[in-house]
């Protein structure tokens, strides 16, 4: 299967849904054309496919290796492949210019990082996490940290980390024992073991860059007790160069599912020189900020790894011959019919295509609502802001949960040649499977948007977007025949969130094991809202070239997958409210032991 990244879907969303160009006002866009996008992303992916893609099947089968001393290599050429992309300055794109990043805005990083992702998302997890522990650093360090650590970690040239996992708690961050001891020059020495570190050793960087959450020794037990800290590899000397080794070191690696080309640490600290990030206490507020640049690349990574295996399902759906057609053989000279012809195979390549392309446009959408979080003007900023909190954990969730759906989906169109190592289907599903889970289980994510999200501001985030909702129904209300159903499925599905989201106002607060039962059918409505409000902007884009005279297949065939999202996937949106309104009875009412 040769990947290929979907940059005229994109493009088509950043410059004709999004109206990209709108934007050349707002800070970080003053130099940023659709132009100027469309060729980064057109290099973009040349580089992922060229680069990235070829090493992805083979890392998977070859893995990381560990040896005495802590010393991790990765697959063979991901090193070399690693070197190409800091010396293309692919890593920096989105970086601030003050450190030596490029400065683009986060649509533009989040575009090609689905690239990245769909080449390969374990080889993805490298530049990724160093990405998340740069924006904790970026929003929280001193100055004289920023100044130290930065620059070489926009570039990619010293890795980073965020090191959360410890092996008694996992979701459960107050149980975290990993202590901090003040020293009198100002430093820390950390002390503690982490586990399922993604890029926590190996030998692509010359420095890895760890942002640890530990507790200062005679700090309170429990969440507010945490602080975080910066543990580099090797100590940095005040001419950045680097020093000698800080004393930490990967122990081992998992042995996992899958991303067997990212190297998954367990990490341990023996008094290893840290510096405090922000201040004591404020742990996991400035962990945060790392947590939630996680969670947006997961939910890239989870629709990027189903775009893939889209493409590699649809690959092989052309090539392969099974049976004949339902109407009558359509290649009577071969002895049998492609499986294109039959209509559970084509149902299956529909669902997979248009949630990828939903989802595809979903995250740009919220790329955009961060890059507005920087709006001179503060009503938009705040809309924006509020917007981020409430969106993230959809998008984390909604998008790993329809990546893996699709991935295997996939694995079902190559039959018993995808449940072979032969073809690429298995590593697909595999990889989708942690997207699932790490920065937040799903199920954790849905209980984090009704306990937290919703309610926050007095759920002025969620109001605002039913208005918005409602404002674009009402002008597109008159739309024609071909867009009419997505306006008309948004609003409806629109209105069924509404009243869920009424549900939980009444019966959550009264029970709270209700919103617990009712959380994941409720964040599956909120992302088939998501997607319908995504499909109907994209849908009133493509109809508008068509009516034009634009005879360009492209248009044709997104309102044809569109029509399958609003007929096919839409109505299960009364199916999650029907079963997040029947509360948390038959859920609780059994006791454990007669499970």
């Amino acid at each position: 299967m040769t990947y290929k990244a979907p940059v005229r879907d994109l493009t088509f969303i950043l410059n004709e849904v999004l109206e990209i160009d709108r934007y050349s006002n707002q800070a970080g866009f003053e130099d940023v054309s659709s132009e100027l996008i469309g060729q980064i992303l057109e290099e973009g992916a040349k580089f992922a496919e060229e680069v990235i893609a070829p090493i992805n099947h083979s890392g998977d089968k070859e893995g990381c290796h560990w040896a005495e001393g802590g010393v991790v290599t990765g697959p063979k050429g991901w090193k070399e492949a690693y070197h190409a992309m800091v010396e293309a300055g692919w890593p920096a794109l989105s970086a601030d210019p003050a450190y030596g990043g490029q400065g683009m805005p986060a649509v533009v990083g989040m575009a090609f990082g689905q690239f990245t992702a769909g080449a390969s998302a374990a080889f993805s997890m490298y530049p990724g996490l160093t990405a998340g522990a740069y924006a904790g650093i970026h929003a929280n360090a001193s100055d004289e940290l920023k100044t130290k650590y930065l620059p070489k970690m926009a570039t990619g040239e010293w890795g980073g980390t965020m090191n959360l996992t410890e092996p008694q708690c996992g979701t459960d961050l107050g149980m975290v024992r990993t202590k901090a001891v003040p020293q009198r020059d100002g430093t820390y020495k950390i002390s503690g073991q982490k586990i399922w570190i993604s890029a926590g050793e190996h030998d692509f960087t010359d420095n890895i860059i760890h942002t640890v959450l530990a507790r200062v020794e005679g700090a309170p037990a429990g969440i507010k007790g945490l602080s975080l800290f910066l543990v580099p590899k090797f100590l940095v000397n005040e001419d950045g160069s680097l020093g000698e080794r800080n004393s930490l070191l990967c122990t081992g690696l998992e042995h996992k599912m899958g991303i067997h080309g990212n190297a998954t640490a367990v990490m341990q600290y023996e008094e290893a020189t840290g510096w405090l990030i922000g201040e004591e206490g404020r742990g996991m507020n400035n962990m945060f900020v790392v947590m939630n640049e996680a969670r947006l690349g997961t939910g890239l990574q989870g629709l990027a790894i189903g775009a893939a295996a889209y493409q590699a399902a649809l690959e092989f759906a052309k090539d392969r011959i099974q049976g004949r057609s339902l109407t009558g053989a359509k290649s009577p000279d071969q002895p049998a019919d492609s499986i294109m012809v039959h209509p559970d195979v084509r149902r299956m390549l529909l669902e997979a295509k248009a949630f990828v392309e939903g989802g595809q446009a979903f995250i740009l959408w919220t790329a955009l609502q961060a890059d507005l979080q920087k709006s001179a003007d503060a009503a938009t900023a705040q809309k924006a802001h509020d917007y981020m909190g409430l969106l993230t954990p959809v998008l984390k969730a909604y998008l790993t949960d329809k990546g893996f759906h699709v991935a295997s989906l996939g694995m079902q169109v190559h039959g018993g040649s995808g449940y072979t190592e032969h073809f690429q289907a298995s590593q697909y599903l595999r990889d989708a499977r942690i997207t699932m889970i790490y920065e937040g289980t799903n199920g954790i994510q849905a209980l984090d948007l009704v306990g937290r999200k919703l309610p926050s501001q007095g759920g002025r985030a969620i109001m605002t977007w039913f208005g918005d909702i409602d404002a674009f129904t009402a002008e597109n209300a008159g739309a024609g025949e071909t867009v009419k159903p997505f306006i008309d499925g948004l609003a409806d599905t629109k209105a069924k969130l509404q009243e869920g989201t009424m549900w939980l106002m009444q019966n959550g607060m009264a029970n709270p094991d209700n919103a617990g039962a009712a959380s994941t059918d409720y964040l599956n409505l909120f992302g088939l809202t998501a997607l319908a409000y995504l499909w109907a902007q994209m849908a009133k884009a493509a109809q508008a070239k068509i009516d034009a005279g634009d005879s360009d297949p492209f248009y044709a065939t997104k309102m044809q997958t569109g029509r399958y999202f609003v007929e096919r996937i839409l109505p299960d949106a009364g199916a999650h409210l029907t079963k997040l309104k029947t509360g948390a009875d038959v859920l609780m009412a059994m006791p454990a032991e007669a499970f």
